[in-house]
């Protein structure tokens, strides 16, 4: 399983400190070798024999030092590979497989059990919802058209009634036909609850059977998540993760009170450190990488370096590096900036547009962390404005045109024009790599990857709808430059979209969460238009990229 190097490194090539499995924008020289190393693997046909090709998957190394000094790496893959929790030549599962496999194939067994009678249970009431439907169907329409001939009625008797009170007519005369004419409507009010009785009768014998058949379904729903509950628990007991101190945990008390998401402790990295413990070997340097074909939601692409999530493995190394030297987790926003920054590109009595510098946050981090941004500057700047001030947000690593509303009336009729979608953003953007087309609209929705925030994943299920215009503006060959017109405002949009191969398959230069770090983020926010929502002239601003 230990892949020893040759030649040997020299000592100083080894870091002071174990870099922090949070930051692959500078892996160490050692890991990038190792992940040289596998990935040459991959490529002579590895890849092929664990099903990369249709279910991509997360590799990583460890590089490590023996009790004799002796350098090599462990290697590792995120979940299952080729449908196997062990492949020859890989760090194995965390958890205790033995103590697994004891109860696991009957729980299997009885969770697929309860799922086949559940299905049975709805191919018996698809029919019936299908017929309830139809009848119902039916029966709107019908009583649509009795109503329509009730009105029409009513509407005729309404006007014998007019002619009757015009008419020179004997009293006795009169009130025959006038109680001719309420017969008339009783009739009328009669056939309606003999039409609404005798549709309602169908309706209710199949309603009733439905609903017997709902309630047996959601009495198997509520056994399954129990029974799901129960194996679940077992499973995370068969999982005892070391610290470098020696010191053992169970996956559950790592992520007390909550429960641990679905597949933590499975990912590349925790199991390359249990491996290495296992094995009395010193943990150097670690480095993750996408292999494979990419997955759905997007943001991974083969070959490209990507730090540990800190949704499924944040308490987990934290645990796990525990009395081992190590790098601090990156903390990105607290980067010094300049304190005239951000620069005033337009004002007037009621609204500010800045020019926000990359690296500078919109609104404070949370939990009161990072407290430097430009909400934070220009209310110090503007003691006297009034409400939330910041209009729409830039991410910490875009730049450009930022609108600021200096009192609440005037941010609520800006974001009014946001919501009505009357402001029109142009940014611009340089990919890695050579889009195909010059032009064209994506429509990938997006919503928040719960185990790795903030990264933005595509969901056509559960995202919001995200549109982007974009149109070619350069090509270097290697680059292509565009200028992109968000239709929509979601997190991440233009970055996601740019990377998605169903968006342009090719993502921003330096974008570290979906694609490659570099100097920078090269995505700015040139221009903005919007009308001014006290003068009702319009406003027009530019201000070009930085790079």
């Amino acid at each position: 399983m230990l892949s020893l190097f040759d030649p040997q490194p020299p000592s100083c090539e080894l870091p002071e400190r174990f870099p922090s499995p949070f930051d692959a924008s500078t892996p160490h020289p050692l890991a990038r070798r190792a992940a040289d190393r596998l990935q040459a693997h991959l490529r002579d046909g590895l890849a092929r024999r664990l099903e990369l090709d249709t279910d991509g998957k997360m590799f990583g190394v460890l590089v490590v030092a023996r009790s004799d000094g002796k350098l090599g790496f462990l290697r590792a893959f995120s979940g299952m590979a080729g449908g196997s929790w062990e492949v020859e030549g890989f760090a194995p599962p965390l958890f205790d497989l033995e103590k697994r496999d004891a109860f696991w194939p009957a729980g299997e067994r009885e969770l697929a059990e309860i799922a086949a009678r559940m299905r049975e249970i709805e191919q018996r009431a698809q029919p019936m919802r299908t017929a309830l439907a139809e009848l119902t169907a039916q029966h709107e329409a019908a009583s649509s058209e009795l109503r329509d001939r009730h009105r029409a009625n009513r509407q005729l008797r309404h006007e014998s009634r007019a002619q009757l009170v015009a008419a020179k007519l004997v009293d006795d005369d009169r009130r025959a036909a006038l109680h001719a004419l309420d017969q008339e409507s009783r009739a009328d009010t009669a056939e309606g609850r003999r039409h609404d009785a005798s549709r309602r009768a169908a309706r209710e014998q199949l309603a009733w059977e439905l609903r017997f058949l709902d309630d047996e379904q959601a009495a198997l729903e509520h056994v399954r998540a129990e029974c799901s509950r129960k194996y679940l628990h077992a499973i995370h007991d068969t999982y005892a993760i070391a610290s470098a101190r020696g010191e053992h945990r169970s996956l559950r008390s790592l992520f007390a009170p909550n429960e641990p998401p679905g597949g933590a402790g499975d990912c590349a990295a925790p199991k390359l450190l249990g491996s290495a413990y296992r094995q009395g070997l010193r943990p150097i340097a670690l480095l993750e990488f996408w292999w494979g074909a990419p997955p759905v939601t997007g943001g991974r692409t083969t070959g490209v370096y990507y730090p540990a999530c800190r949704g499924k493995c944040g308490p987990i190394l934290a645990h796990m590096l525990d009395g081992l030297a190590a790098e601090p987790a990156p903390v990105f926003g607290n980067t010094p900036i300049a304190a005239d920054e951000p620069r005033t590109v337009f004002e007037d009595d009621w609204l500010v547009v800045v020019a926000k510098p990359d690296g500078l946050l919109s609104v404070p981090g949370r939990g009161g962390q990072l407290h430097d941004s430009v909400l934070a500057r220009l209310r110090r700047r503007y003691p006297r404005a009034s409400g939330p001030l910041v209009v729409h947000r830039l991410d910490l690593d875009t730049s450009g045109l930022l609108l600021v509303a200096k009192d609440e009336t005037t941010h609520t009729a800006l974001q009014r024009l946001f919501a009505r979608r009357e402001v029109t953003k142009r940014y611009i953007a340089w990919l890695d790599g050579d889009v195909v087309g010059d032009s064209g609209v994506i429509e990938l929705p997006l919503r928040v990857d719960l185990d790795d925030r903030p990264r933005q994943i595509v969901d056509p299920v559960h995202g919001k709808a995200a549109i982007t215009e974009w149109r070619v503006l350069e090509r270097t060959g290697t680059r292509t430059k565009v200028a992109m017109f968000p239709r929509t405002g979601r997190s991440h949009q233009l970055r996601v979209h740019a990377a998605h191969e169903r968006g342009l398959g090719a993502p921003i230069v330096g974008d570290r969460l979906y694609g490659k770090p570099d100097a920078r983020l090269m995505l700015h926010a040139e221009a903005l238009t919007f009308v001014h929502p006290h003068t009702q002239v319009q406003v027009m601003l530019e201000r070009p990229a930085p790079f």
